[in-house]
């Protein structure tokens, strides 16, 4: 006997409720990450690592499928290179936490330059002043983790991780518990 189907409103719900709890998760595990910066670097460390590696098999393995000819080499290649960086990165996990540390450092410094340069192009417009707030939080932080490379290795992937999980939580959290009140009114 099929179970009788559910509502919109039920399915709604219930998946809103499936939602909080993974805003909680990534709450708990933002605080973990940020009482444990280093410990949440290398576990980062070691994600990118086994992507690259899975990016390079994937390479050779379509290098061999998709391509005939002189074009097979160079994708063997490019393959092999995903290959040894990953596993470089996951054999020396802490090297790998000081170059990411030293790549956010960088793109935390271009960041804080182009949006000064957006602010300085809208700074008579109404709401400018948040993206010149913007700019130099980011270009302080930037120079902050790149002035103290590599001692900052210790903490900054791991507490920005950290923190960006808590915000895409308690985010969630908020928008899910929204969606319920907005059920519960329909109903």
């Amino acid at each position: 006997m099929a179970a009788a189907p559910q509502s919109p409103l039920t399915m709604i719900k219930q998946g809103s409720k499936w939602s909080i709890v993974w805003g909680v998760l990534l709450v708990i595990f933002g605080m973990l990450a940020i009482g444990e910066p280093l410990v949440a670097a290398v576990a980062v460390n070691i994600f990118i690592a086994w992507l690259l590696i899975l990016v390079g098999i994937v390479h050779i393995v379509l290098a061999f499928h998709a391509h005939r000819g002189t074009s097979i080499g160079w994708k063997l290649a490019v393959g092999v290179a995903y290959i040894f960086i990953g596993g470089y990165l996951l054999f020396h996990p802490l090297l790998g936490v000081a170059s990411l540390t030293l790549l956010l450092a960088v793109l935390f410094l271009v960041e804080g330059v182009l949006d000064l340069i957006l602010w300085w192009k809208m700074r008579s417009t109404g709401g400018s002043f948040w993206i010149l707030v913007d700019a130099l939080v980011t270009l302080l932080l930037g120079g902050l983790i790149y002035v103290h490379w590599p001692s900052s290795s210790i903490w900054a992937v791991g507490t920005l991780v950290g923190i960006s999980m808590i915000i895409s939580g308690v985010t969630r959290i908020m928008l899910s518990l929204a969606v319920r009140k907005l059920t519960t009114q329909a109903a």
